[in-house]
């Protein structure tokens, strides 16, 4: 009787292990970039083309603030509903971009899948690109709200400021990790695109 004690707590844990290294942001494929220089938090960073699955809806609705449904749109996606009914692997980072005139939600499409091609999506989703780029990154964790996203972002304007760098676009907000990773363990990013010369 004390041995089952032991026994099913154990498996319980194991299980549950399992689950958070299956689904957590080690097991997935993350967008590759070439790190140019690091300041603390503060990265220059360059990245080869992203190709991205996309929804984008005008900033006048009110749930474009948290791009609600954009989520679930994409993911669906990826889960089948294309063109090819075929299923595409979950990659990292999820990208917000939030625009004067629209916001947009992306899914960073795993380099197997556009090496033999990509389906065409269904509904609002969209296939879009950003070309090879340079940007500046500043990395924080915890849970993202709108209030510590003006936040960072302002310290990393201060810092591009401060070293002469050149930028241009929207902001894009790059979030690591599913929702049920506690908040100090999240990875989340703001990053800025450095204006080609």
């Amino acid at each position: 009787m004390k041995r089952m004690f032991w026994i099913i707590p154990s498996l319980v844990l194991l299980a549950t292990g399992f689950f958070f290294v299956t689904n957590s942001r080690a097991a997935t494929e993350t967008a590759a970039y070439k790190l140019v220089r690091q300041e603390g938090a503060f990265e220059l960073r360059e990245y080869d083309t992203l190709h991205l699955a996309k929804v984008s809806m005008p900033a006048s609705d009110k749930r474009s603030k948290n791009m609600d449904g954009g989520f679930m749109k994409l993911f669906r996606f990826i889960d089948g509903q294309n063109e090819k009914s075929e299923k595409i692997s979950m990659t990292t980072p999820v990208i917000i971009e939030r625009g004067e005139k629209e916001s947009s939600m992306s899914f960073v499409m795993p380099q197997k899948s556009v090496a033999k091609g990509l389906p065409l999506p269904k509904g609002e989703v969209k296939l879009d690109r950003i070309p090879a780029v340079k940007v500046v990154a500043l990395r924080f964790s915890g849970v993202s709200n709108s209030v510590k996203e003006a936040e960072k972002l302002a310290v990393l304007q201060a810092w591009v400021l401060k070293q002469g760098v050149e930028v241009e676009g929207s902001p894009l907000f790059a979030f690591y990790d599913p929702p049920w990773t506690p908040g100090f363990m999240r990875r989340n990013e703001v990053l800025l695109r450095v204006k080609a010369k």
